[in-house]
């Protein structure tokens, strides 16, 4: 499979008479999109603005971040199985516009949102500080039931991302790449002298308000599977997933995999890049044993000698995480992992709920239970009670000037297991 992103720069984002690309200008019709998002009647108001890097803003309550794409030919659509056809993607041509987002907030009941703030220490904990975002503050109907306000919501920044990519889609490209993954018997001999390497993709799976969608389908009822890299980049995964900020996979993430870019940047140089096998994490201790069974089968099956793997959360997906690791690792084949942790808020706690001696090759995105104070900001968007602060808050952390005091795990992307952020440990 042969994947081309033609690559247009947007370096701002402003409202406009029509939607469209000038120069590297985003020009959006607010009241195009207003009419687009409310198509779906379970949306009662949609509230839009922009925010952009180094503006004292702050989002709460952030559902997803979406890039905008767009297919500029007719081998496919974009997001299949959401607001596409079920088409296979990962081929052909795709417009990306590079630094513009849509974000999506919105409180769902009895679940933690996140926080991105444009400028201030927080800043730094979020690769979406430094995009042009176009923000979508969605209140449902009266009535509406969580899982349907979140269902609104993730198609909601699907189709505006797809709608702004289809009206910019005669936008000029800056830069243009091309990615190619061959069947894995051809891929193996291309490149025979060099070291095979997968990588192993778990989703976040585990339940209502926990999910991750793969053409559509809900990942939970997925068995682990083999599918071609640059259907990552197509739109194939979106994020589900309404809890833990820090290391939650967007669907910006899903688009941009910093793993599968860097295994695409070695491939034919350093390794022979065959292909991902997604998986999910489970919740009981047959289906963690039935998908680490079969992604450890998949592994030795096309013929890998090494995998990196990631995971999506913390706590009861570490054991899916070691499962996997220790399982690939009896077949032969040597394993990386890459995940955040939780190790207290001194550091001086277990960082992983679980271990095992194999796991001795560990990528490490930083504790999410390191604190910060997240100063006033002269915007807010997004809704945020006193008693019910995002993920990671305390008794006494939203101050009397509006500061907050929290851990940075409320900071959307700050721990991300893709490896999409600037922290790390370095052993000596």
């Amino acid at each position: 499979m042969k994947l081309t992103l033609e690559k247009v720069r947007v370096d701002d984002l402003v409202f406009g008479d029509h939607t469209m690309i000038n120069g590297t200008t985003l020009i959006v019709n607010k009241n195009e999109i207003i009419k687009k998002v409310k198509e779906d009647d379970r949306i009662a108001k949609v509230n839009i603005d922009i925010v952009k890097p180094g503006e004292s803003a702050r989002l709460f309550s952030v559902r997803d971040v979406i890039e905008p794409r767009v297919k500029v030919d007719d081998t496919c659509e974009l997001f299949p199985g959401t607001i596409g056809s079920v088409d296979q993607v990962g081929e052909g041509v795709t417009k990306v516009f590079k630094g513009a987002t849509i974000v999506t907030t919105g409180k769902i009941v009895g679940v933690k949102e996140g926080i991105i703030d444009m400028s201030g220490p927080g800043a730094e904990y979020t690769p979406f500080s430094h995009t042009n975002n176009l923000v979508l503050d969605c209140d449902p109907i009266s009535g509406l039931e969580s899982r349907q306000y979140e269902e609104a919501l993730r198609l909601a920044g699907l189709k505006i991302a797809h709608y702004i990519g289809e009206k910019c889609q005669e936008a000029t490209a800056q830069e243009k790449v091309a990615y190619e993954t061959l069947p894995i018997d051809q891929q193996k001999q291309k490149y025979p002298e060099l070291p095979k390497v997968g990588y192993i993709y778990m989703l976040q799976s585990q339940g209502l308000l926990h999910d991750t969608y793969f053409y559509g389908v809900d990942a939970k009822e997925i068995l682990p599977t083999y599918i071609y890299p640059t259907e990552v980049m197509d739109g194939a995964i979106v994020n589900g997933n309404s809890i833990i900020a820090c290391d939650k996979n967007t669907t910006y993430h899903h688009l941009n995999n910093p793993i599968i870019e860097d295994l695409f940047e070695y491939h034919g140089k350093e390794i022979n890049f065959c292909g991902v096998i997604i998986t999910n994490e489970n919740v009981t201790l047959e289906d963690k044993e039935r998908s680490s069974n079969y992604t450890a089968k998949l592994s030795e099956q096309f013929g890998f000698d090494g995998v990196i793997i990631s995971k999506e959360e913390y706590g009861n997906t570490d054991t899916d995480l070691i499962m996997n690791c220790k399982k690939i690792e009896e077949k032969g084949i040597k394993t990386v992992l890459v995940t955040d942790e939780y190790a207290g808020r001194d550091g001086s706690s277990q960082s992983l709920a679980d271990a095992d001696p194999k796991a001795d090759a560990v990528v490490t995105t930083g504790n999410a239970n390191e604190t910060i104070i997240l100063p006033p900001m002269d915007k807010i968007i997004g809704k945020i009670d006193s008693e019910d602060l995002d993920a990671g808050n305390y008794e006494g952390n939203l101050k009397h000037d509006q500061s907050i005091e929290i851990e940075i795990q409320a900071i959307i992307g700050a721990t991300n297991e893709l490896g999409f952020n600037k922290m790390g440990a370095t052993e000596f």
